[in-house]
């Protein structure tokens, strides 16, 4: 580790070298040159757009190899990659129009191609895309991507759900390093805002191989803001009002490059009130309150870039307990109430050697935990501090195969200061070892896979007194696991593709699992860890077709998940301190269903577009007995209309979307079966040009009927509380 911190700051003194440059025009098949197409160097974090005449230039580019998207809304994406970069070099473009949505680069998987390149299927949608639907927070809007779901409380909590698997089932990645902050808590939020995201990547299945432990379920990969084109100042802000909540979210931000140095900063402030169920009460203490503050400097030459980032997070969240009791629409948060603290900090650096690169990100994330019970003094106060790195090794190609060698690692404290204890201090150390290659041949094909191996280290310290709750005997565990993948791509036709993947994942026991002792936060369960836990490991398959040509898109998806020593709460019959008693306990489970959808755009109607998707999930123990926590099945139909209103409103549009969620009914033992229900929303929006003010507005409509229903993934469910009822936001968003 210290040779590869000295080889960072070496990097920073090669200042002079051969600047490389390349530049070129971007046009239609018609040769007309096209204003405004977005190019950039995604490892440099680098960019510009093209002028009135189709041109682009970038210079001070890696004398070695370098890829370049170009991106066009209504044209396909192209990703070219320059080999052998000279001084000077020209790359003419030509993009091809389209109906459906932007090509995007993937950056979560391992070679970072286009999607319709990608060996693996990858969900992928921005973050404006997500707040044009109206959600309050991100993992709200996380789940309207089919395959992804929540586990709420109320409005501010929520954890995501892939496929049937949550918690420390899912990895979150921001800024290019794993989040750390608690994950084994139900009542422990996502903790990222979506200010200053540009985009996110869903991976739905294992992801081991890359990510090593706990990326048994899938990964959510957050792409940050991108820097502003080279020689550019740039500043925008934005503000959202929620009807329902009384609040209000507002971000300010800033950024500005030039050819090697480039910085961006962001500010945001959102505040709510409790959330009003149909018919006009408010939830009693689902009010909080979040400070966010991301900021970020890179640099860049011909042999070197580097990006360092930092995020700040201030969470001041209420806990719901009492119900529908007081009535109020104050801010402030009453007791119980959580107080989270979140930095983030993260360093990516790429060297570029002759024929490869070395690719490093290393990450720091600290985070402070603490709950009030009825005072200003914390009972219960945790702290999270995990030390990541990554380093991958992109070797030289051999004519159209790919290679990369990693390792990748992690540090980590768990330190209690408070009088009540969840989890014992504890100390957790990670190290993995992978290689993965990339074949591609007649243009039609690929064929990727890869080995890993990992291991992981948990050792805690005794506390308490032995035969109590809060007793925690002394813990010094080391689990092991091998992992593969394996993924081919086939184009079948012009607009058929198949994808099949078969990939294993693993997840070692978390501290909770292996040592608690008490009643836990949030279940009302008293429940006893048990230190004999094996390590989870799970096969899944999946496959994957897809067919689009000009006017019509249709997927399918469909997986298979078998997992040997899946964890979970088995009631004892016993009682204790006035709570049932959990034990945790392991058994084989299997899960399988998958995704079916299409994208329909008739023509000659331009402007109309129909989507709809389904989704299902089916898990189950060996015994037969159903898993916990597992989504209902859900089908989304949108109709969309796109228009342009004389020269006052560009990009405009009007959505109307019907979102049915059906009747759960496979419940595990300890779970009430839910109702389906079936909810409308509405959207209106477009960039508005009054004079020399441009701004974008979006005005939606979120359960229109203002329907009462109770979602099953909820965790206020057992309170017969209901989910949040009509909701209208406004959203503008204006270029300084």
């Amino acid at each position: 580790m210290k040779k590869i911190i000295i080889t960072i700051l070496l990097g920073f003194s090669a200042l002079l070298h051969a600047q490389s440059k390349v530049s070129g025009t971007v046009s239609n098949i018609a040769n007309q040159p096209l204003k405004g197409v977005s190019v950039y160097a995604a490892e440099l974090h680098k960019g510009t757009t093209t002028d009135e005449n189709g041109k682009y230039s970038l210079s001070n580019l890696p004398n070695g190899n370098v890829k370049l998207s170009f991106t066009f809304v209504g044209f396909t994406t192209e990703n070219k990659t320059i080999k052998g970069l000279q001084q000077a070099n020209t790359l003419d473009v030509i993009l091809e129009e389209t109906i459906f949505e932007m090509d995007e680069v993937i950056v979560s998987t391992a070679f970072n191609k286009i999607q319709s390149q990608n060996v693996m299927k990858v969900e992928h949608a921005t973050i404006k895309e997500l707040q044009q639907k109206g959600t309050a927070t991100l993992i709200e809007g996380l789940a309207t991507i089919p395959g992804v779901s929540q586990v709420s409380t109320g409005t501010s909590i929520g954890k995501p759900v892939i496929r049937g698997l949550s918690g420390n089932r899912v990895l979150v990645y921001s800024q290019g390093v794993r989040m750390e902050n608690q994950q084994f808590g139900d009542e422990h939020g996502l903790g990222l805002n979506d200010a200053g995201v540009e985009s996110v990547e869903v991976i739905k299945g294992p992801a081991s191989l890359l990510y090593g432990s706990d990326a048994l379920g899938g990964v959510l990969y957050f792409n940050p803001e991108k820097f502003a084109d080279a020689n550019t100042f740039k500043a925008n802000f934005s503000q959202k009002l929620f009807s329902n909540t009384l609040g209000s979210n507002s971000s300010l931000g800033l950024k500005t490059s030039t050819d090697n140095w480039k910085f961006i900063t962001r500010g945001s402030y959102n505040t709510h009130s409790d959330y009003r169920i149909s018919g006009g009460d408010r939830v009693t203490n689902t009010r909080y309150n979040e400070t966010d503050f991301k900021t970020g400097i890179g640099y860049s030459n011909s042999s070197f870039s580097s990006v360092l980032r930092y995020n700040y997070n201030k969470l001041d969240l209420g806990i719901p307990e009492d119900g529908i009791a007081e009535q109020t629409s104050s801010k402030n948060t009453a007791f119980p109430r959580q107080g989270v603290f979140n930095h983030l900090l993260s360093l990516n650096s790429v060297i570029y050697l002759k024929d490869s690169k070395l690719d490093i990100d290393l990450g720091y994330i600290a985070n402070d935990r603490s709950e009030y019970e009825d005072s200003n003094v914390a009972g219960l106060h945790m702290k999270l501090k995990t030390f990541n790195y990554d380093a991958k090794y992109y070797l030289p190609n051999m004519g159209k195969l790919e290679s990369i060698f990693g390792i990748q690692g992690m540090h980590q404290t768990n330190t209690n200061s408070g009088e009540e204890y969840l989890i014992p201090d504890a100390v957790t150390n990670d190290f993995g070892v992978f290689g993965t290659i990339n074949y591609e041949w007649d243009n039609n094909s690929a064929l990727q896979g890869g080995l890993r191996f990992d291991n992981r280290k948990i050792t805690s310290t005794e506390n308490g007194i032995l035969g109590e709750e809060g007793y925690f005997k002394a813990v010094d565990k080391s689990f092991d696991s091998f992992n593969a993948s394996l993924g081919y791509k086939r184009k079948l036709a012009q607009d058929l593709t198949l994808r099949m993947n078969l990939a294993s994942g693993f997840r070692a026991p978390n501290l909770a699992e292996l040592t608690s002792n008490g009643v836990h936060e949030g279940t009302n369960r008293y429940e006893v860890g048990n230190s004999d836990l094996k390590t989870e490991q799970n096969v899944q398959s999946d496959i994957n077709l897809e067919y689009n040509n000009s006017h019509f898109e249709f997927f399918v998806n469909g997986f298979y998940n078998h997992i040997n020593n899946y964890i979970y709460t088995s009631p004892t019959g016993a009682v204790l301190d006035n709570n049932d008693v959990f034990n945790y306990i392991q058994s084989n489970a299997k899960l399988y269903g998958g995704e079916v959808g299409l994208h329909f755009h008739p023509h000659p109607l331009d402007w109309l577009h129909y989507e709809t998707a389904f989704e299902t999930v089916t898990a189950k123990k060996q015994n037969g007995d159903y898993l916990p926590l597992i989504p209902a099945n859900n089908w989304n139909n949108t109709l969309r209309g796109e228009f342009k209103v004389k020269e006052w409103l560009e990009a405009g549009f009007a959505t109307f979307n019907v979102n049915t969620t059906f009747n759960q009914d496979n419940v595990s033992g300890f779970e009430t079966k839910s109702n389906g229900y079936t909810l409308i929303n509405l959207g209106l929006g477009g960039t508005v040009k009054l004079g020399k003010t441009v701004f974008d507005v979006n005005l939606n409509g979120n359960n229109l009927f203002d329907k009462k229903y109770i979602a099953h993934l909820s965790r206020l469910k057992n309170d017969g509380i209901p989910n949040i009822g009509r909701n209208i936001v406004l959203g503008v968003n204006f270029n300084l």
